[in-house]
């Protein structure tokens, strides 16, 4: 069978691939957890520039 040039399946971008646990609503969990990594490394980077500050504080 000959590729259709009228054919524009596919056209305006790519979705999203979703797992099968996705499809059926068990996305949310994923999305909670994201946002606790999130905020743990918020918290790493906060702790870590205040040690950086504090040395160089210290080695003035």
């Amino acid at each position: 069978m000959a590729k259709s040039r009228n054919n524009l399946l596919g056209v305006g971008g790519q979705r999203k691939k979703l797992s099968r646990a996705d499809q059926h609503g068990a996305g949310q969990g994923r999305t909670a957890d994201r946002a606790s990594a999130e905020s743990r490394k918020q918290d790493l980077l906060k702790k870590m520039r205040e040690r950086s500050q504090s040395a160089d504080t210290s080695e003035e």
